[in-house]
């Protein structure tokens, strides 16, 4: 062990490094470098100039405080996306049951699913408030058929005018008659 030891001295003593890693994986295989051993390696740091060993213990660095409360962040924001999303398809499937069993009072496609990866530009602009959307598209329509001068619903649209404090929606009826309701006027 000394005459390795003396050898591997005078072989590095030219290149001026002081300290050398004696690396030992779990088959007993040993090897010696100038950097750490890896994480797998039992690790020895050999001083060449006084001839020393200590044992290095490894340690794995995991991700920082910072770093996991990044992570938290991210996941709780991909979970309320996918409960926003899942409360919009919630709402559309209410919608389309309404539609389905009353033929009489709504066209088939008076109030279209808003699919939230396929959102037509206006939309897009409140996509956080999709589920609210989709119920006062629903409430807009039934309110219109509510008045003596609708009598079927052929759309029920999120109209231009909306603004992040009031959405404002359009409904179309076969009367040719079209109705403005503010979310506020919806109770919503």
């Amino acid at each position: 062990m000394r005459i390795t030891l003396l050898i591997l001295g005078s072989l590095f003593s030219t290149y001026s490094v002081a300290d050398i890693y004696k690396c030992t994986d779990m088959n007993g295989k040993t090897d010696y470098q100038s950097s750490p051993c890896d994480v797998e390696h039992k690790t020895e740091q050999i001083n060449i100039k006084t001839g020393s060993s200590t044992e290095v213990e490894q340690k794995t660095e995991g991700p920082s405080e910072e770093e996991l409360k990044e992570k938290q962040e991210q996941e709780l924001l991909l979970k309320k996306q996918a409960q926003l999303k899942q409360d919009a398809i919630n709402e559309s499937a209410k919608n389309q049951f309404l539609i389905k069993n009353n033929p009489e009072k709504f066209s088939a496609f008076s109030i279209p699913p808003y699919v939230p990866d396929q959102l037509p530009s206006l939309v897009l602009d409140y996509q956080n408030r999709l589920p609210d959307i989709e119920r006062l598209r629903r409430l807009a329509a039934e309110k219109a058929l509510a008045t003596a001068s609708c009598g079927r619903v052929e759309a029920s649209e999120l109209h231009s005018k909306s603004s992040k404090n009031a959405l404002v929606f359009l409904v179309n009826c076969s009367s040719g008659k079209s109705f403005y309701f503010t979310e506020q006027e919806l109770g919503g």
